[in-house]
């Protein structure tokens, strides 16, 4: 299988995470390849030990909200790239998200990132991060169509998610910093790094397979 690559340097992420322009630019954010490229590692990692520890899989009744009947036949970066031509979320968004996702494993120990729950929790983040970050927002309906959900699919995940996260949804300047120098770190190896679109991981597991007070206030104004 062919596979395109796009290489990425450290300063080019960072420069992308803290001076993208909505009007000038109209690329994909390049925090999209390395997020795409960090839960592919990851949904790898757990499908081995999966393979080799019963007690590895997913046990937390409460997380199975996010599991899908049947895997999404899309890879972790279009869905990504979908989720930023439709809501042209900003790079912060997608790094306030990855916030709320490690946050999320860390409150959930029993929960893990695999191909049948990681595009609900994708739009779900995404969607909230947005709430906290961006001052104008779609509806949940909105974003529902977009993550190719209904409408109360998605406000009953929004709600499971916060409460899961005990509604921890601030992100301080010291932590954000912190988690946009390990995506940099992440492409520091070998003074750049190779993300792979065709996401060769995410294709192995499918075919192996066959400001918390204002973020409450918005979601009795933008629910439906």
């Amino acid at each position: 299988m062919a596979t395109a690559s796009l290489t990425i340097s450290p300063r080019k992420l960072r420069s992308d995470l803290y001076s993208y322009s909505y009007k000038n630019d109209s690329n994909t954010p390049l925090v999209i390849s390395v997020l795409a490229s960090l839960i592919e590692r990851t949904m790898a990692r757990n499908e081995r030990i999966a393979k080799n520890c019963i007690w590895a899989l997913s046990k937390d009744i409460r997380t199975r909200v996010f599991n899908c009947y049947e895997t999404p036949d899309m890879t972790i970066q279009s869905y990504l790239e979908r989720i930023f031509r439709y809501t042209r979320a900003g790079p912060s968004v997608y790094v306030v998200a990855y916030v709320y996702i490690d946050r999320f494993c860390q409150a959930n120990p029993g929960f893990r990132i695999n191909a049948r729950n990681v595009h609900r929790l994708l739009i779900t983040t995404i969607m909230v991060a947005s709430k906290y970050v961006e001052d104008m927002n779609y509806r949940n309906s909105y974003f529902a169509r977009v993550g190719g959900l209904t409408t109360d699919e998605l406000n009953k995940l929004e709600l499971e998610f916060l409460f899961l996260m005990g509604f921890k949804m601030h992100v301080n300047l010291s932590v954000f910093e912190s988690y946009c120098c390990h995506l940099e770190r992440e492409v520091s190896i070998g003074g750049g790094y190779h993300i792979e679109k065709t996401l060769r991981c995410a294709e192995e597991i499918r075919s192996g397979q066959n400001e918390e007070k204002r973020y409450i206030n918005q979601i009795t104004r933008i629910m439906l």
